[in-house]
């Protein structure tokens, strides 16, 4: 089987600028590709993880993968699927974020001398002469053609800065610029960034008579066509500062049971025959095995094996009831007595007492299996406490 072939069973491929010579491409020849990311935050989250699966997948069939680093496209920012404008970041930020990415590249992407390569669109796109720009890149760009992308409509009905319209400009030429110095012949990314990697393609034929691909994937979504990696908390981030491991790892234990076959598709690396022959025999019984799997492998991927399977016997645990809660979430205490509303506070369980009084209300907590129905109750911590949000959060209150 070949990687073509594999994407297309995984369902990773969304669009494709010239399908019959990419899986040509594929089957003959180890070329370089890229994937950017802008560092618009200190950590990536679980959408750039995907692309990091699909850059793997790459980099294991002996294609060479350059990760780039939005440096420079930060300062502009994306306005992709943006109802107003990013907010401004300024440089130090911008590289600060860069360098955590960075970090959390290499636990994913072999960086090894001609494995795959970082490299910054600053070091070229910061110094850029203006006039030489509109006159090299701006001339091979109709404002009418980028007015339909679909990056731009719905800025369009609230207004579009002149900053942002240049950023498809930014991104056409960062694939020019791979081009030219590394002989990139690829963009990936995904499909929300299809006019702009198209961009990217046109450009590269314009000035150097030569044909560069496209290729766009899956966006990360539900059946129901609602974008995943969203918590109570925000978005589903790798660094366990920002979300811990426990709660990643019940994230993936908990999605839908319509959509655990396609995350493991496109978020692990089990053979995909495997995966198939689950789909094929799965039933209501080994639902909960499968996404014990799903959990598992990602988790895994993201934070290693012993991580994973901590966060997978403290789940367990506390679903049996055993109450071994060595690896869930915790929260220290210094009152030995506190009332049920400041400790969901306190463990950011709820994010104020009114949120807390309506969960309370609707029986939706519960303090070491005994469900709290009186806001005014005062927890007794002596060591520690487990506290039970719903059906599915669970968390460590511990006495300091």
């Amino acid at each position: 089987m070949t990687l073509f072939e594999e994407f297309k069973r995984r369902g990773l491929i969304a669009q494709l600028s010239h399908e019959k010579e990419i899986e040509e491409l594929f089957s003959k020849e180890k070329i370089s590709f890229y994937i950017g990311f802008d560092a618009t935050a200190d950590s990536l989250h679980v959408g750039h993880f995907l692309q990091l699966v699909v850059m793997k997948h790459m980099q294991n069939a002996g294609h060479k993968p350059f990760a780039l680093l939005g440096t420079g496209t930060t300062m502009v920012g994306d306005p992709t699927g943006k109802t107003d404008m990013r907010k401004m970041l300024t440089v130090e930020e911008i590289n600060y974020n860069a360098e955590r990415f960075r970090e959390q590249m290499s636990r994913f992407i072999d960086f090894g001398e001609g494995k795959a390569e970082l490299v910054k669109n600053g070091d070229w796109l910061l110094k850029i002469n203006y006039i030489d720009f509109l006159r090299d890149v701006g001339r091979y760009f109709s404002v009418n053609q980028m007015l339909t992308a679909e990056c731009f409509k719905a800025r369009l009905e609230k207004g579009l800065s002149f900053l942002e319209f240049n950023y498809m400009l930014m991104q056409s030429y960062d694939f020019l610029h791979l081009y030219r110095t590394n002989n990139v012949k690829m963009q990936l990314g995904g499909n929300d960034q299809w006019s702009n990697m198209l961009g990217g393609v046109d450009l590269v034929r314009r000035v150097c008579s030569a044909q560069a691909y496209a290729m766009t994937f899956t966006l990360l979504t539900t059946k129901e066509g609602k974008k995943m990696g969203k918590t109570e908390k925000g978005a589903l981030w790798l660094d366990e500062n920002k979300c811990s491991v426990y709660d990643f790892y019940q994230y993936w234990r908990n999605v839908s049971d319509d959509d655990v076959i396609n995350c493991l598709k496109l978020l692990t690396f089990l053979p995909i025959e495997e995966i198939e022959e689950m789909e094929k025999t799965l039933s209501a019984e080994k639902l909960n095995s499968a996404k014990e799997i799903l959990a598992y492998e990602v988790t895994a991927l993201v934070h290693g094996e012993e991580k994973s399977k901590n966060a997978q016997e403290a789940a367990k645990a506390v679903f049996a009831g055993s109450g071994n809660s060595e690896n869930m979430p915790t929260t220290e205490i210094s009152q030995s007595e506190i009332n049920i509303l400041d400790l969901l506070v306190e463990t950011k369980l709820a994010p104020s007492k009114g949120e807390g009084r309506r969960l309370i209300q609707q029986g939706g907590i519960a303090v070491d299996n005994e469900k709290i129905t009186d806001i005014a109750f005062n927890v007794t911590i002596k060591d520690f406490v487990i506290i039970k949000k719903g059906k599915k959060v669970f968390h460590k209150a511990v006495k300091v």
